[in-house]
């Protein structure tokens, strides 16, 4: 299999990547890291070794790479990841993973109660954080961490003891982020707590900077409608080529987000976009916590059809509000076709007055202002 400076050598070749000299260094970064995987033998601690003499050799450093938004970390990362040479890999939005760290963390202390941990198993007495980084570890040898922020107390109160059991079981991470590690929970409560976290991190990752002018996010956008009214051919041709515009490819592939213990289906995904239809959204027993985690997931949302809504379509609108202010929120890119401009959609009926603020919202989402911002998580 080609590794990641030879596929994004290739993108450049065909025109779906511009030449950029900071993303070619970024790259050049993770096809050594690459390398190092392919000499690397994880090797489990055991006491055979022990008695042997012999110590765990040593795992690669991983890499946290950082730099404002829309210069193609997520891109070279996804390369990387795709030609890494390990089986027990896994790819995952940073806000995911600690929610099913917190989760994992209540289940432990559950079974705790129930007197179910065997003592064998309680090394660190009631403490969860160690027996759920086995947990993760026994799983996956490389974990890739997309749009890595920390801004939620909880979490960075724990990193430090999970990331500390982590790499003792030799798992490799790599990470995208908006933020310098020195920056990390900057202004948060108990900050002096959380400082040794980043000095762990910068001990056992390489910290590369993506210094690019260029930000191609915003330059998909700039100069396009984001809004598309009314619906009809025309709508659809435009939203189709929104897509392509964004993402290279005519159609992307569905996958599947965990929300609290069930999937939701997301139609098509490349490249950090989704594409659904108003009904997948809106029509659907879809609410609030699947709307967020979209919104963390990606960076921009492709939404086709959305209708005029008669009284009658009283639930259709309350998600609809809901699904824009998580995205709002989240300064998620938005796109979409609908049968009229945004204060035609739902003009009367139950919630109309609070629909106002989604008027003005999906109105805001449309300037250069709005499509400037970085993704916020």
């Amino acid at each position: 299999m080609q590794g990641p400076r030879a596929v994004y050598r290739e993108r450049v070749r065909s025109g779906q990547v511009k030449p950029d000299p900071a993303q070619e260094f970024a790259i050049e970064k993770l096809q050594s890291l690459e390398d190092a995987l392919k000499q690397y033998k994880h090797v489990t601690r055991n006491r055979v070794l022990s008695w042997l003499g012999r110590e765990t050799p040593p795992p690669p450093k991983g890499l946290y790479l950082w730099g404002e938004v829309g210069r193609g970390k997520s891109m070279l990362m996804d390369l990387f990841y795709d030609t890494a040479p390990v089986s027990r890999k896994r790819r995952v939005h940073f806000l995911q993973f600690m929610l099913e760290v917190h989760e994992a963390i209540h289940a432990w202390r559950q079974a705790n109660k129930r007197g179910e941990i065997a003592k064998s198993a309680k090394a660190n007495g009631d403490d969860p954080i160690v027996p759920v980084a086995h947990a993760i570890a026994d799983k996956v040898q490389l974990l890739c961490f997309d749009e890595f922020q920390v801004s939620d107390v909880a979490d960075a109160m724990i990193l430090g003891r999970l990331f500390t059991a982590l790499f003792e079981q030799g798992v490799i991470v790599v990470l995208t982020s908006n933020r310098a590690p020195d920056t990390l929970y900057e202004g948060g409560l108990n900050r002096q707590l959380f400082v040794p976290f980043i000095e762990l991190l910068k001990q056992r990752l390489e910290v590369v900077q993506l210094v690019s002018p260029t930000d191609y996010r915003l330059a998909r956008l700039s100069g396009h409608p984001v809004y598309h009214a009314p619906l009809g051919p025309d709508s659809d041709r435009e939203m189709d080529a929104a897509w392509l515009r964004l993402t290279d490819t005519p159609r992307g592939k569905p996958v599947k987000l965990e929300v609290q213990g069930r999937k939701l289906l997301v139609p098509q995904a490349a490249h950090g976009v989704a594409r659904f239809d108003f009904a997948d959204l809106c029509e659907a027993a879809v609410g609030g916590p699947d709307y967020l985690q979209i919104a963390w997931t990606f960076h921009t949302v492709l939404l086709d059809h959305i209708p005029r809504m008669e009284r009658g379509s009283r639930n259709e609108a309350k998600r609809f509000v809901t699904l824009v202010d998580a995205l709002y929120d989240n300064h998620v890119k938005l796109i979409c076709s609908a049968d009229g401009p945004p204060d035609s959609l739902y003009p009367a009926g139950d919630g109309s007055f609070e629909f106002a603020r989604t008027v003005s919202r999906l109105m805001e989402m449309q300037s250069v202002e709005y499509l400037a911002k970085g993704h916020a998580v």
